[in-house]
């Protein structure tokens, strides 16, 4: 039975051709993620060999993936056609518009009207990740921002990227910006191979505009040896992302990694794919590896990282400064790859380099102005200077009009009597009630005293001239109270009259 079912291997050049068909579900073995491995991580990570297109690691490469700001390599690629097409030159001032301007941060934040080359732009957006120079500049070449997005579409058809469709230029949260790490290969390849002359603008570590000096998201640049490009993104769908390449001698390499739970994991993940990548030795499988074109993307919705990575705390925003943040990652084995030992780790392979290249100046308008660099970022809000009579806070002031008796009338305050003091408050902000009058001792009639008092005893003891000392005490006690009550008015207040003094 044997021989009747593989009979026809005896011939000559059946069996090379078997060996290579079992070589190559080897290699195509090597490059599934192991079955512990998938079901801790499922996320996709990638690694590429520049030139060659060999994929040397391949874990949920073909998954769906929100891009987040890496989606700028996409606007980048469509400008280096522009550019290359005569459309514009790297001297061509592009201005920010109010679509611009209003795009959420991170950004450089420059008013409307102000322009900008498209070479500053290029290295705005790439350096800073500035979603505001993301929209200046598709609005710059593409006439708008919808027209611009159609040319990125259609730039991911000629390329062949299956699983992207682009619907902005920054990578805002949008669910029709979608890609998958296949597809950032293919991408990356074409601007590696496609346009050389600017390869400088992913590699650069900081630029500074006027005094300040802004950093690249991409920490790899100036602490793994041979780090020269590309992207970071982030949004809380998609998690933290990186797109990175090296080289080492003649051999350069991509590795992405998406949807890390933090800044500092998507580095060291990157770092250590990258060594794997430099140390994997093909041997017999070189002839028959995979390319990153026989890649097929999968169908289906993007895999949403909001609750793992945000948790609720982080507000769906695009932003790139949480770099630092997040634990370190325990590393993970890269299948096909070759083997490190366990003391190497992502951590362990950054350094502080010495730095590649200075910080490269950028500037508004067609030459650096600092006048036109102070024009183009909005002035300061004016603080508020509270008014002096709002100092204490949480009450209202109420004023009330107090008469005071006429000198030499008989409400007038007798000789040696001293004005009552009357404390009135407002804690919350409705109207006052009217000032009661303050009970003082009268030398009037016991008579004055009647039934009607009853409620209130004491102060029938007015007639007696002894305890005359304790009510006058009394309005002291309100006085005391005047350091935490929002209003306080001093005037003379007549003596009452007895009768009123019983109500």
């Amino acid at each position: 039975m044997f021989a009747s079912q593989y009979g026809a291997c005896r011939v000559s050049n059946r069996p090379s051709r078997r060996i290579r068909a079992a070589a190559l579900a080897l290699a195509l073995a090597a490059l599934l993620p192991m079955a512990g491995l998938s079901a801790a991580r499922a996320t996709p990570s990638l690694v590429v060999e520049i030139d060659s297109g060999k994929v040397l690691l391949a874990e949920e490469a073909t998954k769906p993936w929100y891009p987040a700001s890496i989606t700028k390599l996409m606007t980048a690629y469509v400008t280096f056609r522009a550019l290359r097409a005569g459309r514009l030159t790297e001297t061509t001032l592009i201005t920010v518009s109010p679509l611009a301007a209003s795009q959420a941060p991170s950004k450089m934040g420059f008013v409307p009207g102000t322009r900008i080359t498209v070479d500053n732009a290029l290295k705005m957006m790439l350096i800073k990740s500035a979603n505001d120079i993301a929209v200046v500049i598709a609005e710059g070449v593409g006439g708008s921002v919808p027209a611009f997005v159609e040319e990125m579409n259609q730039a991911a058809r000629d390329l062949g990227m299956t699983g992207s469709h682009f619907a902005n230029p920054n990578g805002l949260p949008d669910p029709n910006n979608v890609t998958t790490a296949r597809d950032l290969a293919v991408l990356v390849r074409a601007i590696a191979l496609e346009y050389p002359e600017h390869e400088q603008l992913f590699r650069i570590p900081a630029m500074k505009i006027g005094p300040a000096v802004v950093r690249s998201y991409n920490k790899l640049i100036d602490r793994y040896p041979g780090a020269d490009g590309m992207k970071t993104g982030f949004i809380c769908a998609s998690g933290f992302n990186l797109v990175a390449t090296a080289h080492r001698g003649d051999k350069r390499l991509l590795a992405i990694v998406l949807g890390t739970n933090s800044g500092k994991e998507r580095t060291e993940q990157a770092a250590l794919l990258l060594e794997r990548g430099f140390n994997h030795s093909w041997q017999i499988f070189g002839a028959v590896a995979p390319t990153v074109d026989s890649l097929r993307n999968q169908s289906g919705p993007p895999t949403d990282m909001r609750a793992q990575v945000c948790g609720g705390k982080r507000k769906n925003t695009a932003s790139e400064s949480e770099d630092d943040s997040g634990p370190t990652p325990t590393g993970f084995a890269a299948a096909g790859m070759g083997g490190l030992g366990a003391e190497v780790t992502g951590a362990s392979l950054l350094q502080n380099l010495p730095p590649s290249m200075p910080p490269v100046e950028v500037f508004v308008g067609p030459t650096p102005d600092p006048a036109a660099l102070a024009a183009a970022y909005p002035p300061p809000p004016q603080k508020k200077t509270p008014a002096k009579d709002k100092k204490i806070t949480g009450a209202k002031q109420v004023a009330i009009p107090v008469a005071l008796p006429k000198p030499g009338s008989k409400s007038a305050a007798k000789p040696g009597t001293k004005p009552e003091t009357t404390v009135m408050a407002d804690p919350t902000g409705d109207a006052a009630p009217a000032p009661k009058p303050v009970a003082r001792p009268a030398a009037a009639k016991p008579a004055a005293a009647k039934p009607a008092a009853k409620p209130a005893a004491k102060p029938t003891a007015s007639a007696q001239p002894k305890p005359a000392a304790k009510p006058a005490a009394k309005p002291a006690k309100p006085a005391a109270q005047s350091a935490s009550q929002p209003t306080i008015i001093l005037a003379p207040v007549p003596a009452p009259n007895p009768a009123a003094a019983a109500q």
